[in-house]
């Protein structure tokens, strides 16, 4: 008789829960992309609206993911869903580009902010000790890869989450919890110090607008949208790891919905805190934000202790992408149509072992190979044409599945997921016409996982695959 296969343990209560969501949206983004938001905005307005909107679109996201995660709550997320919806083509589509493309660049991102923060600390960490002159037919110019040994160390942060993860999915929550708490503790000490300490003027809040209304100020909006939704992705994660949490019907809106509306609250007062002390100028070529704004009132030893706070922060960002990510290549391999090594979950732990394994060597590579800004975009563009489709699911499902169990249906509907769905549509398109060589080869790399979709496909049998080695 074969012997029985392992399954994930639902050991992620409410607090998990919510510090997943919360935890993966307060990380680096928040520390950096503030400058990069005032660069590309060129006003205060501007940034604070794309604050707002990023905030209402990702509210609109969570009210949309919480019915899908409540009515379906298993492992892989938005893999569920668009099987469930469109076909498993669809889904393993999302499952392909979430393993291969959009999460080891989401994670590496992070990792390469988190190092960013520790060159503060040891400016010698960022000087570049090699730079590889890459050139290509369609580019104009050289492209310059550079080697610090940042990248080396966040190889090294990456392997520990992974392990920490690797050894159960209750230490990688509560490991969660603990640094939610110090990340949402740093960012309230810039707010809080900022404004009692910071001897701001109102000046440095020009300019408030912009110059003249048209097609720039939209352009300007759009880029510093894109650039303020990294710091509010991590939202959907919690679905990602759906199989896992316990009374999904109850956890589910509750951590979705609460703690995106924390986390805009708490965005928006830090902005705030930030154009207060600094100047408008200087915060836009800023590389350190919070850094910066803690060394002007309060010296270079704070801002060494904020910027450590940050590092955990990082961290924290950091262990809830690793632990989320691996549930979707494992859900994938568990069907048949990925890597058997991720459909392995070790006998001991009960995790996807073998997932966290192969998530966190692509996660290396992309580290070793790309900046911040370069792997914040390329995730973005990847990652919200299938949040968009997932809600489009949904939709499908209301029809093709009325009487599915819900046990909480979208506030909103149908106006509300359908405000996501063309938010999302019109991201992807501006990210596209913004970045088109980069973003087309995203695409292309996507669309070529449908050759090893056939071929796994043709040798999938009618039973599962055993999971256990």
């Amino acid at each position: 008789m074969p012997a029985k296969r392992l399954e994930l343990v639902r050991g992620l209560g409410p607090w998990a829960a919510a510090a997943i969501v919360v935890g993966t949206m307060i990380g680096t983004g928040i520390f950096l992309k503030p400058a990069e938001m005032a660069s590309s905005g060129g006003s205060v307005a501007v940034v604070f609206a794309a604050w707002v909107v990023g905030g209402v679109l990702s509210l609109f996201g969570a009210l949309s993911f919480a019915e899908l995660g409540a009515s379906i709550p298993e492992a892989g997320g938005e893999y569920a869903y668009l099987r469930r919806g469109f076909g498993p083509a669809w889904g393993f589509l999302f499952g392909w580009m979430h393993s291969i493309v959009g999460r080891p660049a989401s994670a590496a991102s992070i990792a390469a902010g988190l190092l960013r923060f520790w060159g503060f600390l040891f400016p010698a960490v960022a000087v570049p000790f090699f730079t590889w002159h890459v050139s290509l037919p369609w580019m104009g110019k050289p492209y310059d890869l550079a080697f610090t040994w940042a990248q080396p160390l966040a190889v090294v942060a990456i392997a520990v989450i992974t392990f920490i993860n690797y050894l159960g999915v209750r230490l990688g929550g509560q490991v969660q919890v603990a640094l939610t708490l110090i990340k949402i503790a740093s960012v309230l000490a810039v707010v809080i110090f900022g404004f009692a300490l910071g001897h701001g003027d109102k000046a440095n809040f020009q300019p408030m607008v912009p110059p003249a209304l048209g097609l720039g100020t939209i352009g300007a909006f759009l880029a510093a949208l894109a650039a303020g939704l990294w710091a509010y992705d991590g939202w959907e994660d919690l679905n990602l790891v759906g199989s896992e949490v316990q009374e999904p019907q109850r956890n589910f809106p509750r951590a979705l919905v609460g703690g995106v509306v924390l986390v805009g609250a708490i965005y928006l007062l830090f902005s705030a805190a930030c154009f207060y002390v600094l100047p408008f100028d200087t915060l836009a070529r800023s590389t350190h934000v919070a850094s910066d704004v803690v060394e002007r009132f309060a010296g270079s030893s704070a801002a060494q202790w904020m910027t450590l706070a940050m590092v955990i922060a990082a961290l924290g960002s950091l262990n809830s992408s690793l632990l989320s990510g691996a549930r979707v290549p494992y859900a994938m391999a568990r069907d048949g149509i990925f890597f058997n090594v991720a459909a392995t979950i070790h006998p001991k732990f009960r995790t996807p072992g073998g997932a966290l394994i192969f998530q966190g060597i692509l996660t290396s590579l992309m580290v070793l190979t790309g900046t911040f800004e370069e792997l914040t975009s390329l995730f973005i563009f990847a990652a919200w044409i299938f949040y968009g489709l997932a809600v489009v699911a949904m939709f499908r499902m209301r029809h093709s599945e009325p009487d599915l169990p819900r046990p909480y249906r979208c506030w909103g509907y149908p106006w509300v997921p359908a405000a996501f769905v063309i938010g999302a549509m019109a991201l992807t398109v501006n990210l596209w016409l913004a970045r088109p060589i980069r973003s087309s080869l995203g695409l292309a790399l996507i669309l070529f996982g449908l050759v090893f979709y056939r071929h796994w496909r043709r040798g999938a049998t009618g039973s599962q695959r055993p999971v256990i080695r």
